[in-house]
């Protein structure tokens, strides 16, 4: 049966070419020898591979393909004749696991050595891999197996490879809700349990992340088991490539049905399950010897997965939990919730705010628990922490940008968040006699007082209460000086709109010739450099006096280097110089996704999430540079993936302009980059202001003053 023509739609051609939708309709209308339609619709037409291939040969344009989306197109296209998808996983093992030289030799085999090389890397990697099993491979399979090795040999480490892979197969089997817990929130989870690290259980672990960001830490051996089989064999993969001297144990089940680690206890357990689940099993699990602390209802299925973690650790273990805030508070968990507080099985609950993890508008919430020991000590408190309303309970403005929540969907300020976060559970956990509370946003409540008719576990609750400790002049002083930096703030945002020094181009949009950063680079015009990978030999290994770290957020943000040096990823990152142009390695979120370094920046090293581009002065304008390489079109076109979205740094296009004409755009942008941060600034300030004001004067801190006219009465009736 001949193989089905490839097709591609216009959305593909795009992403093969590292340019946007709309340039591709420009070229079908302005180029006769564009190809045409080869199927599809009107409105969706279709085009034949090879020829768009072709044409974009003839153009320069086929050397701007990005490796994972063309795995992702070959995918696409090979699935429509019945082709293999999620069997391929095992493969990126095996072509990760080769060094550069070997892939290389690897592409340059004949079509049938290749096939016979990948059915011999698939069996010896199935037993590695949960569920997999050797397959034999077609001459149809051929396209997908070479771009699967450009893919592993273009970013190293497999990662993208093993998310095209992953996103298709989860695609194809409609399932729904399964999201990767972001690495800043696993690293944060991670953190959280006291060290050191020894054998950590994930039984709902997805893509790995959780115990990634455990293994960084030291464990020695990972356990991991996921209902999707696409997901524990993903899992399987990347935590056999990312701590290859660690023992890798992933299954493939249902944790709560059917428990492929029965028996098993661990020193921790990190685990961000399913919400909302219904048919968890609670019938046939009513008499589990797991519900120690009450058989979780119907609609509480995360209570479930709660006393699931408990039950797998070593007296005195921790398990850390992400969940959503309903679990705190809703009545059909009250008396589950209540025996665990009254165990002491509850150490603390940490409210995040929304955009940490998916769903993002969602401010979802980190319990850290710990196993009662037969004769250990009294726990009389719980610890609360709520830095999804650091600002909104009327602390200082400086708290709210700690706690990233502008606009509601923005990334948080994850270095700042973690640090202090870890800091304060940190100091609890180790005097819980002697903490100190912090108003409006850390407090450690004693059981007793949580123990009435809700026994709501809402961070909010507990903590923004504390406000009404500040004593109403402190409060009014604080509320003054934030109105007063808010004008400020507004003159100057008022100063920063009155650039009007531009015009229309004309009839027509203005067009000129492009080249990507890579082939600058190539030319010399620039120098593009990133943080390293980490190795598990350098992780942490950076020293105590060393400078800041300037993060994606920082930019995103427009605030100075935030970073920990502690959190690099290698002692050899790139330093910032003055002039450098930097750019976010993961789009999305509010905020710039570029700015040009200066005093304040330089001397920093470079964050792990950033791409620096130095420009040479002689040939681009910093401004310039900056302004293009971070347009939203620009980075669209530049990027890859579906929930991280990974910007490829090379991919970028920049105007060929004379140096004069780059510096006339250079200072647009830079008023343009101004005009954005004096907006970010008298936002947040304004935010901040409005708050104290609510704050205190629900809170019984501030008065409102009677109008002029009462004063004027009632001091004539006193006189009177």
């Amino acid at each position: 049966m001949p193989q089905p023509s490839a097709q591609v739609t216009a959305a593909e051609i795009s992403r093969i070419a590292g340019v946007t939708r709309a340039t591709v309709s420009n070229w079908r209308r302005r180029h006769d020898d564009f190809p045409a339609p080869s199927g599809g619709t009107d409105s969706s037409p279709l085009y034949d591979l090879v020829d768009v291939r072709t044409w974009l040969g003839a153009r320069g344009r086929a050397a701007t393909a990005d490796p994972a989306e063309e795995l992702r197109t070959a995918l696409r296209l090979r699935q429509a004749a019945g082709g293999p998808t999620g069997v391929l996983l095992p493969l990126v093992l095996a072509a990760a696991q080769c060094t550069p030289e070997e892939r290389t030799a690897l592409a340059g085999l004949s079509d049938p050595s290749l096939i016979v090389r990948a059915e011999g890397a698939s069996a010896d990697a199935a037993d590695l891999v949960p569920g997999a099993e050797a397959v034999r491979f077609a001459g149809e399979d051929v396209d997908v197996l070479r771009a699967l090795l450009r893919c592993v040999q273009d970013d190293g480490t497999g990662d993208a490879a093993l998310a095209v892979l992953a996103e298709r197969e989860l695609e194809d089997s409609a399932i729904g809700g399964t999201y990767r817990t972001p690495a800043p929130l696993a690293d944060l989870m991670a953190r959280l349990v006291p060290g050191p690290y020894g054998r950590v259980l994930d039984p709902a672990c997805g893509s790995g992340s959780l115990l990634a960001a455990a293994a960084r830490l030291g464990a020695g051996a990972l356990y991991g088991q996921d209902a999707v089989t696409v997901q524990a064999q993903r899992s399987a993969v990347s935590l056999l490539l990312a701590a290859p001297e660690a023992d890798v144990e992933v299954r493939v089940g249902d944790s709560l049905r059917a428990d492929a680690f029965a028996g098993l206890t661990v020193d921790a357990v990190l685990c961000n399950p399913p919400y909302g689940d219904r048919d968890w099993g609670h019938d046939e699990l009513a008499y589990d010897s797991r519900w120690a602390y009450g058989v979780p209802p119907r609609a509480e299925s995360e209570l479930a997965w709660v006393q699931h973690a408990l039950a797998h650790l070593m007296p005195g273990g921790h398990a850390v939990v992400l969940l959503p805030p309903a679990t705190a508070s809703r009545a059909s968990g009250r008396r589950v919730r209540m025996d665990l507080v009254r165990s002491g099985a509850v150490r603390a609950v940490i409210a995040l705010p929304p955009g940490a993890a998916a769903p993002l508008h969602v401010g979802l919430q980190v319990w850290v628990l710990q196993r009662p020991e037969p004769a250990g000590p009294e726990r009389k408190a719980v610890l609360f922490i709520d830095t999804a309303g650091a600002a909104g309970a009327g602390a200082p403005a400086s708290a709210g940008a700690a706690a990233g929540t502008r606009g509601g969907r923005s990334a948080p300020d994850w270095p700042s968040l973690t640090e202090a976060a870890v800091g304060q559970w940190s100091a609890f956990a180790g005097a819980p006699d002697a903490f100190t509370d912090e108003p409006g946003t850390v407090r450690a409540v004693p059981v007793v007082d949580l123990l009435d008719d809700l026994v709501d576990l809402t961070p909010a609750r507990h903590v923004r209460a504390s406000r009404t400790d500040i004593a109403p002049a402190e409060l009014a002083r604080e509320t003054e000086e934030v109105r007063r930096r808010l004008i400020a703030g507004a003159a100057s945002l008022g100063e920063a709109a009155r650039y009007t020094d531009w015009g229309a181009a004309g009839p027509e949009p203005r067009e000129w010739r492009t080249a990507t950063a890579a082939d600058l680079a190539r030319g010399g015009a620039l120098t593009l450099l990133r943080t390293a990978p980490e190795t598990r030999e350098t992780a942490g290994a950076a020293a105590t006096a060393a400078p800041p770290v300037l993060t994606g957020q920082d930019i995103a943000r427009g605030t100075a280097p935030s970073g920990d040096p502690g959190t690099l990823r290698t002692d050899s990152a790139p330093v910032i110089a003055t002039g450098d142009v930097l750019v976010r390695a993961v789009a999305g979120g509010s905020g710039a996704m570029s700015r040009v370094a200066d005093e304040t920046d330089a001397g920093a090293l470079l964050g792990p999430q950033v791409h620096l581009f130095h420009p040479d002065p002689a040939r681009l304008d910093a401004w310039f540079l900056a302004g293009f390489l971070g347009s939203a079109e620009n980075i669209a076109a530049a990027s890859t993936g579906s929930t991280v979205v990974h910007v490829s740094p090379g991919r970028l296009r920049v105007p060929l302009l004379p140096l004069e004409e780059q510096r006339r755009y250079g200072e647009a942008f830079r008023r343009v980059h101004t005009l954005r941060a004096e907006a970010a600034r008298a936002t947040e300030l304004a935010d901040a202001t409005a708050r104290l004001l609510a704050s205190g004067l629900t809170g019984g801190g501030l008065i409102p003053s009677p109008p002029p006219a009462a004063n004027d009465r009632t001091a004539g009736a006193e006189s009177a």
